[in-house]
Order: C-alpha cells, then sequence, then structure tokens
C-alpha cells in the first residue's frame, strides 16, 4: 500500500510517497480503508521536529515514528477479534497514527460511526478540532446560553468549528478574522465579525465571557481588558506556536490566576471518543457543517502541509485517497 514516511526532520521535502505493508489488525484494532484525513498544525510539527520540546516524544536526532496524520475517515474492512462495535463495511472516523495512507490499523476505541448525510472529507476534518473546540467551550469554559464568546481566528480549521459550535451552544458569537473572510465567517453563524484590518478587539467596547485566541496577535493583558470578570480566555496553540509565546502564557496565567476572577490559560486537547460522538451528533442535526478549503491527493501531502504553513487556509485542508 502506499503511505507518507519521513525518516528526517526538515521541510515538506523530507516526505515522500513509499510503498509499505499493510498493517495487520490486532485483537484490539480496527483495519481502515482510508477514504480522507485531514492536515493540522501538529503534523508539520512532528515533520520539522519544532519546537524543540517535540523531540522528546519523537527522537532528538530523528523520528522514531515515520508517519504523519491524525484524522482519519474511511470504510472498515477487518476488525481484532475483541472489537464488537464495528464489522466489515462500516463507515467509521476518528483518531490513529499515520492517517495519510491508503490503510490504517487504529483501536476501536479511537473511532466512532460515521453519520450517513455526511461525507468523508467532512468526518475527516472534525476530530483533532471537536476536541479541541468541545473541551474548550464545553468543559474549561463551561459555556452557558447567551453569553458572549470571541473567537480571535474564526476563519481556520478550529475557528470555523468554534463559531459554529458556540452558536449551538446558544451563545452570542463574535468572529475575527481577515477582510476576505469576513463574508464567510458571517455565514457560519457569527452574530458579528470583526475584520482586524480595520478594528481591533481589544479596544472596543464590547466585551466577552470567553475568549478563543487561535493567533495570539495580541498581548494578555490587552485581552483581559475585554474580558468579563469572571471570564474565560484560552489561547489555543497560537499561529506558529513558538514555545516562547506558550510558555510566557502558561507562567503569566498562573501568577494572575492568584489575582484575578478570569479564568486564564493554554488549551491542549486530548483526543476523545465521547467528543467524537457529540461532534457526530451536531453534524448529523445540521449544525455543524465542516469547512472544507482544499482537497489534495496523497502524493500532494507535502504540497499540502506546505499550504498550511502559510497560515491562510479557510477551514481545513484535506487529503482524498482514492
Amino acid at each position: 500500500m502506499k503511505a507518507i514516511v519521513y525518516d528526517t526532520y526538515g521541510p515538506p521535502d523530507v516526505l515522500r510517497c513509499d510503498e509499505i505493508e499493510k498493517p495487520i489488525p490486532t485483537d484490539d484494532e480496527v483495519l481502515v480503508r482510508v477514504r480522507a484525513a485531514s492536515v493540522n498544525p501538529i503534523d508539520w510539527h512532528f515533520m520539522r521536529g519544532a519546537p524543540y520540546v517535540v523531540r522528546m516524544m519523537l527522537g532528538w536526532r530523528k523520528p522514531k515514528v515515520t508517519r504523519l496524520g491524525v484524522d482519519v475517515a474511511g470504510e472498515v474492512e477487518a476488525v481484532g477479534r475483541n472489537v464488537t462495535e464495528f464489522e466489515a463495511g462500516d463507515e467509521a472516523f476518528g483518531s490513529c497514527r499515520g492517517a495519510f495512507a491508503e490503510y490504517v490499523c487504529t483501536a476501536g476505541s479511537a473511532l466512532v460511526r460515521k453519520p450517513g448525510g455526511v461525507s468523508f472529507e467532512q468526518a475527516a476534518a472534525v476530530p483533532v478540532a471537536a476536541c479541541t473546540v468541545l473541551q474548550c467551550l464545553r468543559d474549561r469554559a463551561r459555556l452557558q446560553v447567551g453569553q458572549q464568546v470571541l473567537i480571535n481566528g474564526a476563519s481556520g480549521g478550529v475557528g470555523t468549528l468554534a463559531v459554529q459550535v458556540a452558536k449551538a451552544f446558544g451563545a452570542e458569537v463574535t468572529g475575527v478574522c481577515s477582510t476576505r473572510n469576513v463574508d464567510m465567517v458571517g455565514s457560519l453563524g457569527a452574530d458579528h465579525v470583526i475584520d482586524y484590518a480595520r478594528e481591533d478587539f481589544t479596544t472596543g467596547g464590547r466585551r466577552y465571557d470567553v475568549i478563543l485566541d487561535l493567533v495570539t496577535n495580541h498581548s494578555l493583558s490587552a485581552c483581559r481588558r475585554v474580558l468579563n470578570p469572571g471570564g474565560t480566555y484560552l489561547m489555543i496553540g497560537g499561529a506558529d506556536y513558538r514555545l516562547l509565546s506558550l510558555v510566557s502564557v502558561m507562567i503569566q496565567s498562573a501568577a494572575l490566576s492568584w489575582f484575578t476572577s478570569q479564568t486564564l490559560g493554554l488549551m491542549l486537547a486530548k483526543l476523545s471518543k465521547q467528543d467524537f460522538v457529540a461532534i457526530a451528533a451536531l453534524m448529523e442535526a445540521g449544525k455543524v457543517t465542516p469547512v472544507i478549503d482544499r482537497r489534495y491527493a496523497l502524493a500532494e501531502v507535502p504540497d499540502a502541509i506546505r499550504y498550511l504553513e502559510e497560515g491562510h487556509a479557510r477551514g481545513k485542508v484535506i487529503i482524498t485517497v482514492e
């Protein structure tokens, strides 16, 4: 079978599409014929081995795990003897290791059934983003109906999903994005859309109960000025995942927590089957429709990651596997 592999850290040119052995599921695994996968920032961080803290997990000089891709959707081809909720022919989505391939094996507990009205591409777009958004809004912020939510970076893969999930939870949503994305963010249901080229949300008169910051182009103190007492500010990675930025927010948040009623912090989501079930229900109900920017073939994964690294993707970048 064909799969994207790499054996050294570096730019997208280190990736290659090779023939490797088709995997065989263990007793607790499912063999999936991949129909679609999506590209996440974690893929290019693993590819580059940056920031260097990533190499503590993957290997200092070269990657121990030579496959990329986390989000997957496809057809179940075979199941291990301990897997009871899937059988051959089922359509499923979820998480795995090495999704950029024709076939993958993953734990049965890492997959859920794909809703019938949702395409493989749409299903592949949501696993990492859905866990991030749900764990931010539902678990950390404890979002309530009628609360004010601001999403800074509302046009990206996580941002477009966050707008829709916040609306599904009954919030009043403000999205911040570039001029070219204003109409798109509004079409997702945002009540207010701020063009950052024309307006700085940290100097406006509106106040928010929850701020999800996906781009970190403002200081923490500036964001706190427009955050209500008792409100929640969560940084989700940032535009380039700079290690110093992450550490700075963590230190500031810990220090300020002693002196403010506001909740401040960095969000690192965990993949969760329960969240896959929750996002599947929202998609099936028509409350969430993943936004897909571009589609690439399996052999074009280097180009897909190169495009995502540029930072201008509108929604998700999808890998389709024929």
